[in-house]
């Protein structure tokens, strides 16, 4: 062996001996992962015996976090235009449920809707017409500064599923017309730009592509200057009784959707899982845990820089986590994963969240 020769084999055996030095001392890591996915919940109350969901009470909240064995970085909830607690109105800006979700070192994402609750689709009073014409500008406006005040980043998923027909700020329903959407969206947004609610980080968030739904999905992207992030919904049905279907993995239920927003609608804008989970019945829901969580997000939607799984009984579909010792199981293990990141607040304020990348 040459000088040279020695001197590399001796340099490349001192290297493995500090290797494995570090390793049997527990020093030796693996490389942090070159992406950081937000990741959070809808969290329900009913599955733990309460009246209220998160962030109303924030013991749900608790008993999700105990079960996955990891702090969320986003919480969701919605909130509905007009509502009806002790009263019915319009409802302004809710400073108090941001608050308690910020000092929970959560981002919060905010499903707000542009109707009254629990009316179904034909509501002529919210026609996306209606909304153009100014008939609720005051209103937009006070909630735009409410949000302003509050002053802190937050995502604001704005009228989503507008692909679907249940809503009535579709195109397919209310009487509603081709190309209204978009110039709703617009209004609005132009109103919370005015009053300089810079804070406000807006989520366009359709529903994954299915038979019957409003197409080109194109038709309803308002544009690149009034959106900040792009967003895809989408459920592994199964067979579940309540709502027939078959059992549908993750990369088929969100596979073709995705490829259309990233390649061709938004391909500058980050993106977002709004709502995702699974029912138990037709097939393994751990499974389908493990491969959306475990290999479908870190490595064929790499494009993915946030997750919301949807922890709520609703309309008969047992959506939590905690139908089963099995999926709670998966998911506690999927997000092990560093790729997942905890509730290490990471917004500055005044400015629009960006990708942890």
């Amino acid at each position: 062996m040459t000088r040279a020769g020695l001197t590399i084999a001796l340099a490349l055996a001192l290297s493995a001996a500090v290797v494995l030095g570090q390793a049997r001392a527990g020093l030796h890591r693996s490389p942090a992962p070159s992406r950081l996915v937000y990741w959070g919940a809808y969290v329900g109350g009913g599955q733990y015996g309460l009246s209220n969901d998160a962030p109303w009470d924030m013991t749900a909240a608790d008993r999700f976090e105990a079960n996955v064995g990891k702090r969320m970085s986003l919480l969701e909830w919605g909130q509905d235009w007009y509502e009806c607690s002790n009263s019915c109105g319009l409802r302004g800006f809710r400073a108090d449920l941001m608050s308690k979700a910020r000092a929970r070192g959560y981002l919060p994402v905010l499903s707000w809707g542009s109707y009254r609750e629990a009316l179904g689709a034909d509501q002529p009073a919210f026609s996306l017409d209606q909304i153009i014409r100014g008939r609720y500008d005051s209103f937009i406006r006070r909630w735009a500064l409410g949000a302003r005040r509050w002053g802190h980043p937050f995502f604001l998923r704005f009228d989503w599923e507008m692909n679907t027909n249940d809503v009535p700020y579709s195109e397919h329903s209310n009487d509603n017309r081709p190309g209204e959407f978009v110039r709703m969206w617009r209004h609005v947004h132009r109103i919370f730009t005015r009053v300089g609610a810079t804070n406000v980080t807006w989520v366009w968030c359709p529903n994954v592509n299915y038979r019957g739904s409003v197409e080109p999905l194109r038709s309803l992207y308002p544009g690149p200057s009034y959106v900040d992030w792009s967003c895809l919904d989408g459920y592994n049905w199964g067979t579940n009784p309540s709502h027939p279907a078959r059992w549908t993995p993750f990369a088929t239920v969100f596979g073709r959707t995705y490829r259309l927003v990233t390649r061709r609608i938004a391909p500058a804008k980050p993106l977002m899982i709004g709502e995702t989970a699974s029912t138990e019945v037709g097939g393994s829901k751990a499974n389908w845990i493990a491969d959306a969580f475990g290999t479908q997000i870190p490595h064929a939607f790499s494009r993915v820089d946030a997750v919301v799984w949807f922890d709520k009984y609703q309309y008969g579909l047992d959506w939590p986590i905690e139908s089963s010792e099995p999926a709670t199981a998966a998911m506690r293990a999927a997000l092990r994963s560093p790729l997942y990141e905890t509730n290490r607040f990471r917004g500055a304020r005044g400015v629009p969240i960006r990708p942890l990348r």
